[in-house]
């Protein structure tokens, strides 16, 4: 991960300079924690990477990428009130700490202070740049729906998944590339194949998150063992176990899958399933060709190859890490 160590250094220095002081406190203040977590912050990351590949000014695109920090963190407040979630990163979540209102009214704030931090782009480019981050906003919020209608949807198909987790993570990851692209004054056709090289990197992220969810280092990854069994999220790890599953393998899915509980009997037996069928390599295997397919869009931006290498350190990262 060294490459992205200059990046990740700006990000933290440029959330370090935008701390929130303002009152009421009870509001700013869990914008503070929350950001405070750090994480990996890929997406900003890729803001950058993409304005440093077409040899951008990375001060003039550090706002822009703390924008798409900024509301990301926004959409994992409100997420994990939806999902009830009790960690974040391994820390306790906003609304465990503070309430679900105080949750409410933070995520709301910060996700109005990151269209804020666009306010310096020159006029031709802010409106171009604010056009797409609200496109993406109001896709991650189709996205989120889709996930909560497929935990009491019994006909969740393959194809409905991978639109869900395209919305919901790979926009963002998608907007992030373009947006550092237009900073930087890269062409539409450049900005756009890095758009799709983000929406297939974002889908392989996801699709990951979700094997680790189960097959996951519980202590690395900062959140609940098996949370998505506990949710009944019809993740990618389920579908395919419906797929493969004989018919008494599926009766016992739907049995568990018809109750939300935290039952370790039912985390054990949807596991045992899972872990029989090999979903874990199945899984392995999409999240490779979604790599390929991101592959086939940075081959297609024009600059050259030696510059391209850390978009493909990045995929292998995710593609590879056992956290």
């Amino acid at each position: 991960m060294n490459f992205l160590e200059k990046y990740q250094k700006l990000v933290s220095e440029g959330i370090d300079k935008n701390q929130f002081t303002a009152k009421p406190t009870e509001l700013y203040d869990p914008l503070n924690y929350i950001l405070s977590h750090g994480g990996k912050r890929l997406r900003p990351v890729m803001a950058l990477m993409a304005a440093d590949l077409f040899g951008g000014d990375l001060q003039k695109a550090l706002k822009p990428a703390l924008a798409i920090e900024f509301f990301h963190n926004f959409t994992l407040i409100h997420d994990d009130i939806m999902d009830e979630a009790p960690l974040r990163r391994n820390h306790p979540t906003i609304h465990t700490l503070h309430g679900v209102n105080t949750g409410i009214l933070s995520g709301d704030a910060l996700m109005i202070q990151s269209y804020r931090l666009f306010e310096d782009l020159e006029p031709e480019l802010f409106k171009k740049v604010l056009t797409l981050f609200s496109k993406t906003g109001v896709q991650i919020c189709e996205g989120q729906q889709l996930d909560v209608n497929f935990e009491t949807q019994d006909n969740v198909k393959n194809k409905d998944y991978l639109t869900m987790i395209s919305y919901k993570t790979g926009v963002l990851c998608a907007a992030a590339l373009q947006i550092g692209a237009w900073v930087a004054g890269a062409s539409d056709e450049d900005a756009e194949n890095l758009y799709q090289y983000g929406i297939n990197v974002g889908v392989a992220f996801q699709i990951m998150d979700d094997y680790l969810d189960v097959f996951g280092d519980q202590e690395k990854f900062g959140k609940k063992h098996a949370g998505d069994i506990f949710e009944n999220k019809k993740t990618i790890l389920y579908l395919l176990a419906q797929k493969y599953a004989n018919e008494e393998e599926k009766k016992e899915l739907d049995f568990w899958y018809s109750k939300k509980t935290d039952n370790v009997d039912k985390i054990y037996g949807v596991e045992k399933i899972f872990r029989k069928i090999k979903v874990d390599e199945k899984v392995q295997q999409l999240i490779e060709k979604y790599n390929q397919k991101a592959q086939k869009y940075l081959d297609r931006v024009s600059i050259e190859d030696s510059k391209k290498q850390p978009f493909v350190q990045l995929a292998e990262y995710l593609l590879n890490r056992n956290i």
